[in-house]
């Protein structure tokens, strides 16, 4: 089981990782970070751990960026000398919040807490795949858009577009003529209602149809680099944690 510790202050991060040696021996911390800066880069270069014990406060920001910055996120143990932010910190799948210095106990209250939750996705994952996969083929996904073009409303059939793009807090369409149109949706509500045998959410601005992929490039840290047609002014890259199912995707 791995985990990532972030947190500023050094004596308070040894002092955790010791109690989590001590209460959850199978738990290896994989990394112990300081900072958003470095918490982003380490996100960006390693596969996502099973547990997150992370400061609210950090000296360069607050841990919530962390999370805002990740298409997904495991559980998370918020720990900070601040209260404060508590009802937030559930807001992002957090499992407990323990407020410094940390008590023995609470730690242990919480792993336990992490343990059942982890016991109960493996009993379940089974009958969970076979109900994805039954809702793959029963689900009646989005046929349809209808975009706005002046005064009039233009409607785009899904074979039509090419990808979707978020950019400045708007979602836009790109169809395969080269024109865009904005569209009243989220990046998160696209992913739900369109067919995933025919578009893929490469990570939190696109999501690409399968016919948009002219090209695929290798990039660093195990990421892949993509040439969309229409052409893409911006670097289009499939996130790291998302480059394995893009590959089982389009069956490379």
């Amino acid at each position: 089981m791995r985990a990532v510790i972030i947190e500023d202050e050094h004596i308070a991060a040894r002092r955790l990782a010791q109690l989590i040696a001590e209460l959850a021996p199978e738990i290896e911390i994989v990394a112990q970070l300081t900072s958003v800066e470095s918490a982003l880069t380490w996100f960006e270069e390693n596969a996502l751990p099973q547990l997150i014990f992370l400061d609210i406060q950090l000296n360069d920001g607050y841990g919530f960026d962390i999370l805002d910055h990740l298409d997904d996120h495991p559980p998370v143990i918020f720990t900070t000398a601040y209260n404060e932010y508590a009802i937030r910190g559930f807001k992002y799948n957090g499992l407990d919040y323990l407020l410094k210095p940390i008590d023995k106990r609470d730690l242990k209250t919480a792993l336990d807490k992490f343990r059942k939750t982890t016991d109960t996705v493996e009993e379940r994952w089974g009958d969970k795949k076979l109900e994805q996969i039954r809702n793959l083929f029963q689900k009646e996904y989005k046929h349809r858009f209808m975009v706005k073009v002046g005064n009039q409303f233009k409607s785009f059939g899904v074979a039509e577009i090419a990808y979707f793009k978020s950019h400045e807090g708007l979602i836009f369409l790109y169809a395969h003529n080269g024109k865009s149109y904005p569209v009243e949706y989220a990046i998160d509500q696209l992913e739900d209602i369109l067919n995933p045998v025919q578009f893929f959410r490469i990570n939190r601005k696109f999501m690409v149809s399968v016919k948009a992929v002219e090209e695929i490039h290798s990039y660093f840290n195990s990421r892949l680099l993509l040439k969309l047609l229409p052409k893409e002014e911006e670097q289009v890259i499939v996130s790291r944690e998302r480059t394995s199912n893009f590959k089982r995707w389009l069956d490379m």
